[in-house]
């Protein structure tokens, strides 16, 4: 993992998790801005996923668990998939704020993933 490419994924995840959670709990429904949004953390985990096979190839290899980073780095671009999915078909203030909450649980799958990449080993 790059360490700066992390801070932007937490920083845009955490900003669309804060901007659903914002917008449903004031009563929007999903709309343009918060699936954007969500695809937006999605696209940055696909390069993450890209970043994640190349860095060993060129002297970034993991030190931690790489079945453990990588079930986490799977399940976290598999959850915007199905919150967006969630929120297409059922267009209600509270699929928004599954979409905050989507976006703030891939945050936190990201920082576990840069503590498994850089672990020390034991």
């Amino acid at each position: 993992m790059i360490e700066w490419f992390t801070g932007l994924q937490l920083a845009v995840a955490l900003a669309s998790g804060v901007l659903c959670l914002t917008l449903g709990l004031v009563g929007r429904t999903p709309s343009d801005l918060t699936l954007g949004a969500v695809a937006l953390v999605e696209l940055l985990l696909i390069a993450q996923l890209v970043v994640s096979i190349v860095a060993p190839m060129i002297g970034n290899a993991a030190t931690g668990s790489m079945l453990e980073f990588y079930t986490y780095l799977v399940s976290a671009i598999l959850l915007p998939l199905a919150g967006a999915a969630w929120a297409l078909i059922e267009r209600s203030r509270w699929s928004t704020v599954i979409l905050g909450v989507v976006c703030l649980s891939v945050a936190v799958m990201v920082y576990r993933m840069l503590q498994i990449w850089t672990a020390l080993p034991a």
